[in-house]
């Protein structure tokens, strides 16, 4: 009689039980915060491409969009608290994109020499020591001091206490211009409908220079979004005037209510360099005083080498006045 023998299960071996402490859900947990990284990242590649026909929203997020940098952070904090390996590398994408943005924003490129120093400043039509706002900008040593928000009798302290420093000045509207070299042809630029630009020519000891000074248009936040039309329709006329100038060096200064980022401000921008982003340490940023998270208050040059741009301390105003040591 044949014996019944024991044979071998054909069913796979079950795997071998993970080493104590192995966590096999590294790679599986924290989805969603790899996809909000994702779309972090999408935001700021992709940002020229976000429409302005809704609420002006491209123009808003491109305001802000340095500190879309704050989602990295952010972001990978909770890729450690979820443990998520996936998470912690989808991190590294806005990170790295932030940094080729940005990155060269936060070194010192500040240098050595420079011909002349132009200091723009919105001083705020409500400053209540006008006087001491102005000694505080003499005292910077700058060449040229531009101001904006010029109006009522704040305008004579400005220039009576200016004076003494600067003998040639020119108020046009509300935006004025005080200069220790000789100006001429000073004359408005058409961007608004009441005066809120000029244009002169400062004639420094390496030769003429056109000056423009210009204070654009306040934005809102409204029901329908982020309100630009008038200011983006002013920094086209403003454009226009810059490409018909004739003389090779030009300097913009002033308040623009928006970032370089803005692609609403490209017509007077684009032919320009920031010296900020040329000579600066950092973003720079100017609004408002207080607590500033913006840079809305710029130095622009073409046919100059910006050496040097800095803030200067605040002043009665709600904006800080900028700097910049450029080569003629």
């Amino acid at each position: 009689m044949a014996s019944t023998l024991d044979t071998p299960s054909l069913r796979p071996a079950p795997p071998p039980p993970p080493e104590p402490g192995a966590d096999t859900g590294v790679w599986r947990r924290g989805r969603i915060v790899a996809a909000v990284a994702l779309l972090a990242a999408l935001l700021m590649l992709g940002h020229a491409q976000i429409p302005n026909r809704v609420g002006n929203l491209g123009s808003l997020i491109e305001t802000f969009l340095p500190w879309t940098g704050l989602a990295v952070p952010l972001l990978l904090l909770c890729a450690l608290v979820r443990r998520s390996a996936t998470a912690a590398v989808a991190v590294l994408l806005p990170a790295v994109i932030w940094c080729s943005l940005f990155g060269r924003t936060l070194i010192d490129k500040q240098a050595r020499g420079g011909d002349l120093t132009v200091v723009t400043h919105n001083v705020n039509e409500h400053n209540p020591h006008p006087a001491r706002t102005a000694r505080a900008l003499a005292a910077s040593g700058a060449d040229v001091v531009a101001l904006e928000e010029l109006g009522g009798a704040a305008t004579q302290e400005y220039v009576s206490t200016l004076a003494r420093a600067y003998p040639y000045h020119s108020v046009q509207g509300t935006v004025g211009l005080w200069s220790r070299y000789p100006i001429a042809g000073t004359r408005p630029v058409d961007i608004s409908p009441w005066t809120r630009a000029l244009r002169t020519t400062v004639h420094t000891r390496k030769g003429p220079v056109a000056v423009f000074v210009a204070h654009l248009m306040s934005v809102r936040f409204t029901s329908s979004g982020f309100s630009t039309d008038d200011r983006n329709a002013a920094a086209r006329r403003l454009g226009a005037a810059l490409r018909a100038e004739t003389l090779p060096r030009i300097v913009l200064v002033g308040d623009f209510n928006g970032t370089l980022d803005d692609r609403a401000l490209s017509a007077a921008t684009s032919r320009l360099r920031s010296a900020q982003s040329a000579a600066g340490a950092g973003f720079g940023l100017t609004w408002p005083a207080s607590f500033p998270v913006v840079r809305i208050d710029q130095i622009l040059v073409r046919g100059v080498d910006p050496r040097a741009s800095w803030t200067l301390p605040a002043t009665g105003s709600d904006h800080l006045p900028v700097a910049a040591r450029l080569g003629l």
